[in-house]
């Protein structure tokens, strides 16, 4: 096999990681949670042998010292635990996710990376449309997931998909969620448009792919993923503003950043009434306000150490059995990140989770804003697909406020990847192209590089 070829497989493989991870709900709605084990352990499995095939050079200098405690506490919980036949199904599930985020971090290129989280979430969104489409047409009702008979009086939300598509929304796709859904579209027209921009993606296939998401991201009218692309929009457009100056006349910019902020939070409080009926959302944000209030009552209990982990809370598990249920439905999130660290990992957790957070939007930000520089010591113009890693994290950052989705699947593979492939770029500079003029003959290494052939057929 060449090595072209071989990359390209290993692109494909990481897309395939990539897919199971973000749309893990599509396989146990198909193949019923043995089925989805069966693909989750294949995943794994792939992971795991392309780190021993590659056998990367693991540098811990390399690796966010946050990252490292954080995992610690999660596998030292288990000492501690109150349940701890959960938290070691949970600590597993966790370092899945964690196998998974080193081969893509550490097996793949920056380009490589890009074409298999683009491929990844082109064929969620794909799918998605065509099984709305599906329902739509032959099925005419809402579906319930496979192997399961839930009733003619079952919740809303147990349902696969509502069969909504024609009546303008919301589905839900073959995730089973709008929030999940809407959140990769919003991911899919980001990383769209910095590839547009960066002159890494046909133009036919670009608007295309821009438009398939805009909609399905409009088709699910979610408020989480709104707040979401609000945010990403608002630090991308600042970290182009900063591209624009030099480095010492960046001190406006911040004030203006942090003087815009504050408006935006007052106008918020000032039109919160208007802005609940806007999105059809109760006072308490969809009962938000009792799951947090349970959450905390559990975290004062034990405020430092924390019950023990579990990521998604897991249903036989007492007291997540009947923690927070609504309308009949037992959600198993706290739909609140960081109170969902807190109370799993306590105190010292949150502040591991928070420097981990803290530490990898500020190396995004300055690997967005900084200008990278040439062997040859000379400046290279910016490239667009340098934004993406800052809007990952400021899109995740944004959803774990209302969402606990950063702690599992496909969230949590995203942050990770994200928090240690920025922290790569600090230790191992590389060469990074000139922006759009000879994307095809660039270096495929570099942090900015194009995809070369996996882009052009990506569309």
């Amino acid at each position: 096999m060449t090595a072209s070829r071989n990359r390209r497989l290993v692109t494909a493989l990481a897309g395939f990681v990539l897919f199971t991870a973000i749309a893990g709900q599509f396989w146990r709605n198909l193949l019923g949670y043995w089925g989805w084990g069966a693909v989750a352990l294949a995943a794994v499995g792939v992971s795991v042998w392309m780190l021993a095939a590659h056998r990367p050079r693991i540098r811990f200098r390399r690796i966010p010292t946050s990252l490292l405690v954080f995992t610690g506490l999660v596998v030292l919980s288990v000492v501690w635990s109150s349940y701890r036949a959960g938290t070691a199904l949970g600590i597993l599930l966790y370092l899945a996710v964690f196998a998974a985020a080193a081969f893509v971090a550490l097996c793949l290129r920056w380009g490589e990376i890009v074409a298999a989280l683009a491929g990844a979430l082109r064929w969620t969104i794909s799918l998605s449309l065509l099984f709305e489409l599906y329902v739509a047409i032959f099925v005419r009702a809402p579906l319930p997931p496979n192997f399961t008979d839930y009733g003619d009086d079952a919740p809303a939300a147990f349902f696969w998909s509502r069969d909504l598509l024609f009546a303008g929304g919301p589905i839900e796709g073959i995730v089973g969620s709008r929030n999940l859904l809407g959140f990769a579209a919003l991911l899919l027209v980001v990383l769209t448009a910095l590839q547009f921009a960066s002159g890494l993606v046909r133009p036919t296939a670009g608007t295309g792919w821009l438009v398939a998401s805009a909609l399905v991201l409009a088709l699910t009218r979610s408020a989480t993923v709104f707040v979401a692309a609000a945010a990403v929009l608002a630090a991308l457009g600042f970290a182009v503003w900063m591209r624009r100056i030099s480095p010492q006349r960046r001190r406006p910019v911040y004030w203006t950043a942090a003087g815009l902020g504050a408006a935006v939070l007052a106008a918020v409080a000032l039109a919160w009434p208007a802005i609940l009926q806007a999105f059809g959302k109760s006072e308490d944000l969809t009962g938000r306000f009792d799951i947090w209030a349970s959450v905390w009552s559990m975290i004062a209990e034990k405020p430092w150490f924390g019950w023990g982990w579990l990521g998604y809370w897991q249903p036989w598990v007492e007291p997540f059995d009947d923690l927070a249920v609504r309308n009949g439905v037992v959600y198993l999130q706290a739909h609140n990140a960081w109170l969902d660290v807190w109370m799993q990992l306590g105190i010292l957790g949150l502040i591991a989770f928070a420097a981990l957070a803290i530490g990898t939007l500020w190396r995004s930000w300055f690997l967005a804003v900084d200008r990278p520089h040439d062997p040859a010591g000379g400046p290279r113009p910016y490239q667009a697909i340098a934004l993406l890693p800052l809007a990952l994290t400021v899109a995740l950052l944004a959803q774990s406020i209302a969402e606990s989705r950063i702690l599992i699947e496909g969230g949590l593979l995203l942050f990770l990847v994200v928090a240690v492939v920025t922290k790569q770029r600090q230790w191992r500079p590389e060469p990074l192209p000139a922006e759009a003029p000879e994307p095809r003959t660039a270096r495929p290494g570099g942090w900015n590089a194009p995809t070369g052939p996996a882009a052009g057929s990506a569309g």
